[in-house]
């Protein structure tokens, strides 16, 4: 799904009201109806107290509109306008006498904490104050009306986008902004749902279609994108009935160190159940026998030191290389990878120590092949690319950085974000079982393996973060959150596989009880 800029709907909105032959007000209506749609569906006609809070541009049209209809259909509202400045949009000023003459109750106007009124927890909050539009500082008495929407405890619906947030800063008062439960997003969900800033300010979200030109939606390029399922299906590459391992692909993981020689184990197990034809493993020589007992599926090539690699030296053809993972940042081990950056032309994926080993010598970063994939945590991140004022400029850096180098970076978190010329691609899979120990592992052997596969280097990255989050949203069902750990994110890429084909299940009817 793409991810449009404000900037981008503002064209749209333009675009559509253009080509489809109606006026703006016409928009709005089609708005506000779809907003009221999707409440009725929930509420059935309940009678529980709705508080609706307009602005006086645009987003307070909407929440005019949905006003009049719920009214209509005979819902007890309650409807404000916050009547924070002197300038009113057109399409406001047209809804406001039109719900006067559906209603005796006009809206009632508040102009400061003394008009505020009493919300009870049972209650529902409409935010329809401001939109995407928002630039200027919240007045002080409309940020204690936010904070008064907090302290009733009522269940909060914000329209398109919490009001006070903005889609491209990270906000410097929480307090200036509503925090919704549920926000119901215009033709597109906004990238800040996603940052760990600013994803707080709605625990929810849903996109509503208001009917935006398709062609429009269609042609029109983005920076950013959201990826589910319906994003990696054209990236997956089926197996043909004559296939053998020989096209999946060689994965080699270097890495390891003593005592954590497990990481290597996870890097390559996960390789392997990502499909790859043959998996190696390049290790200390403690990691020997470790990995041979715990899993014979791997081939095992050791340096010469018993507990660091000191030399990497291989007499495999590896289709690709996963570098990294345990393998520790001692003077010697930093002084092999240089020695292999220099006459390596494989394609790699790198994490863990393998970042930490770039950013603490950045000239190794211009001996990188093209494309090569790195997966930091945000520590190793800022160790890369320096500390960032926000996730907006986290994300400018990261860009940048990708650009210099040539690289994919993937940034590992809640939403993992894979950046690459230019675009962020945010992943919607994953949960809160993954913050364990060894899931970069898993995911970096992952992405190797897909590599390995013949996926090229983003389509891997992009589609090997979906399966690492889907595998653990299906494992949590099973293990719960405190005691997924990373072997069952490998044990259930399998299902995760299987889950791109499964159709969403039909609500079964029971056949009602003939009378005669």
């Amino acid at each position: 799904m793409k991810i449009f800029s404000k900037e981008q709907i503002y064209e749209g909105d333009k675009l559509t009201v253009e080509r489809q032959n109606i006026t703006s007000t016409d928009l709005m209506e089609r708005a506000g109806a779809q907003i009221f749609n999707w409440m009725h569906m929930r509420l059935q006609g309940a009678q529980v107290p709705i508080h609706i809070f307009c602005g006086i541009g645009n987003n307070g049209g909407d929440g005019l509109v949905l006003a009049r209809h719920l009214i209509l259909d005979g819902y007890n509202i309650k409807t404000y306008v916050v009547n924070c400045s002197d300038k009113r949009s057109k399409d406001f000023l047209v809804n406001y006498d039109r719900i006067k003459n559906v209603t005796k109750k006009w809206p009632t106007l508040l102009s400061c904490i003394e008009d505020f009124p009493e919300i009870n927890p049972e209650d529902i909050i409409v935010d329809a104050i401001f939109g995407i539009g928002l630039n200027r500082p919240v007045d002080a008495w409309v940020k204690d009306l936010f904070v008064h929407f907090r302290k009733s405890k009522a269940f909060t619906l914000s329209i398109d986008i919490p009001s006070g947030l903005s889609t491209d800063k990270v906000p410097v008062d929480e307090n200036a902004v509503v925090w919704a439960g549920f926000t119901l997003s215009f033709v597109t969900p906004k990238l800040v749902f996603f940052l760990p800033e600013t994803a707080k300010y709605t625990v929810q979200w849903e996109v509503l279609d208001i009917g935006f030109d398709p062609d429009y939606l269609f042609t029109t390029t983005t920076g950013n994108e959201l990826i589910g399922k319906h994003e990696v299906l054209p990236i997956y590459m089926p197996r043909d009935k004559f296939s053998h391992k020989g096209h999946f692909g060689h994965a080699l993981i270097i890495g390891g160190s003593y005592g954590k020689i497990g990481a290597v184990t996870l890097a390559s197990r996960a390789a392997l159940a990502s499909g790859v034809g043959l998996v190696s493993a390049f290790v200390p020589k403690c990691g020997y026998m470790p990995l041979q007992a715990s899993f014979p599926e791997a081939m095992v090539i050791t340096d010469a030191d018993e507990t660091i690699i000191t030399k990497i030296d291989f007499n495999i053809t590896p289709t690709v290389i996963g570098f990294g993972v345990g393998i520790g940042t001692d003077t010697k081990t930093i002084g092999a990878f240089e020695d292999f950056l220099k006459q390596n032309k494989t394609p790699l994926v790198i994490d863990a120590d393998g970042i930490n080993i770039l950013a603490e010598k950045k000239t190794l970063l211009k001996l990188l092949p093209e494309q090569t994939v790195l997966t930091p945590h945000p520590k190793e991140l800022e160790r890369l690319i320096g500390k960032w004022k926000d996730d907006f400029d986290k994300l400018e850096k990261t860009k940048a950085f990708s650009n210099k180098y040539n690289i994919i970076i993937v940034i590992k978190g809640a939403n993992t974000i894979t950046v690459f010329e230019n675009k962020l691609y945010v992943n919607t899979t994953g949960n809160p079982g993954l913050a364990t120990a060894g899931s970069g592992d898993v995911l970096t052997g992952i992405i190797t393996g897909l590599i390995s596969q013949g996926y090229n280097p983003l389509f891997a990255s992009i589609f090997g973060v979906y399966l690492h989050g889907k595998s653990a949203d299906i494992a949590v069902e099973d293990y719960g959150y405190q005691s997924l750990i990373a072997s069952h994110v490998i044990d259930y890429l399998g299902e995760a596989y299987k889950d791109l084909f499964k159709q969403p299940e039909q609500p079964q009817i029971e056949e009602a009880e003939s009378t005669k």
